[in-house]
């Protein structure tokens, strides 16, 4: 069996892995899963006790109620305002409108 086959072969253990998982899902739980880009929210860089951060509006500031900051926010709400994504920590600030983030820790 050539290399080649070998990776396609893979990718179809794969790809009916995750078939299987979404099969097994309710169709609230798939409602629940978000859908938002973090990278079209204007992050502002930021130090605090912890080292460099970003945050997202400035602390003190009004965030603009755009539907990617709207439902990273509601994924933040439903996670105790604690979660990973891509790479990433995000966490809610005491104000609960404010959103921080920075790489996460491996």
């Amino acid at each position: 069996m050539t290399q080649e086959n070998v990776f396609v072969e893979f990718l179809v253990k794969i790809r009916d892995a995750a078939a299987e998982a979404i099969e097994q899902l309710s169709p609230s739980e798939i409602r629940d899963i978000q859908h938002y880009n973090t990278e079209n929210l204007k992050w502002i860089r930021a130090t605090g006790q912890k080292g460099v951060f970003e945050c997202y509006p400035a602390y003190g500031q009004k965030a603009k109620p755009t539907a990617d900051y709207t439902a990273l926010l509601n994924d933040l709400k439903a996670h105790e305002g604690k979660l990973q994504r891509s790479g990433l920590f995000y966490w809610l600030f005491d104000d609960n409108e404010t959103i921080g983030r920075k790489p996460a820790k491996r």
